[in-house]
């Protein structure tokens, strides 16, 4: 597996991921033709508990999740953070999402700007008009092309809080265009659901405190289930000491 470092958040994409692309091309395909069924049948997988969202399950550690854990927090960080320190289940939510063509795309957004509560988001997606932005470069958003074969990783609020606040949470959000649907698949990978998140204590000295409050999934979903969200709060900024 190759990481190729794109942006100071930490998106990157995986190449050589060992992933054939027929299955790549049979995920978008398959997830296209969930939205094309009628409202009446997409309805039956609708759940409006933030605590059990249809699809979400506890699930053993994959080797590409195992591999990129133990691939960042070594490599970027340099830290003996390994996929043997990750003990138990992990939690794994996948998203899909599908954008129509919007014939006034300028005035309106798919998914609007926000970081993910994981570790680590796998993204596939058949098409761009996703953005990431880039906070060294004045605030501008960067747009991240489709590159066939490739799976996009970015990293979440759990790896700022693993790292310290050395490395930030990718905020990024969806665009829409006038031509084509976007289909993307979102893979979001964290630790279990009641495990708790810190900062790695070869990070944490006096002269460099923990900046973040330990959390688990389960305090993002209260978070979510809260009444106090207000429009551009982030989980992250409830996180931090």
């Amino acid at each position: 597996m190759i990481v190729i470092i794109r942006g100071p958040q930490l998106e990157h994409d995986l190449v050589n991921h060992g992933i054939r692309q027929s299955i790549l091309v049979e995920a978008l395909v398959a997830a296209a033709g969930f939205f094309d069924l009628s409202a009446r049948e997409k309805l039956k997988f609708k759940s409006s508990d933030v605590y059990n969202p249809y699809g979400t399950r506890r699930a053993s550690k994959t080797g590409l999740t195992r591999s990129s854990f133990g691939g960042f927090s070594s490599s970027i960080m340099h830290i003996p953070w390994t996929p043997g320190s990750i003990h138990g289940p992990t939690t794994r939510l996948t998203t899909v999402n599908c954008y129509p063509p919007c014939p006034e795309p300028n005035t309106a957004l798919g998914l609007p700007p926000h970081s993910d509560y994981s570790c680590l988001t796998i993204v596939l997606q058949n098409s761009t008009d996703f953005e990431i932005l880039d906070t060294e470069d004045g605030g501008n958003w960067t747009v991240v092309p489709e590159i066939r074969g490739t799976l996009q990783v970015h990293v979440g609020d759990h790896f700022e809080v693993l790292s310290n606040g050395i490395y930030k949470s990718a905020v990024h959000r969806a665009t829409l265009n006038s031509e084509s649907t976007r289909i993307s698949i979102a893979s979001l990978h964290s630790l279990g659901m009641d495990d708790k998140m810190e900062a790695a204590a070869e990070l944490v000295d006096e002269q460099n405190p923990r900046r973040y409050r330990e959390s688990s999934f389960k305090d993002f979903l209260d978070f979510l289930a809260s009444d106090d969200i207000v429009d551009g709060k982030r989980f992250i900024d409830t996180l931090r000491a």
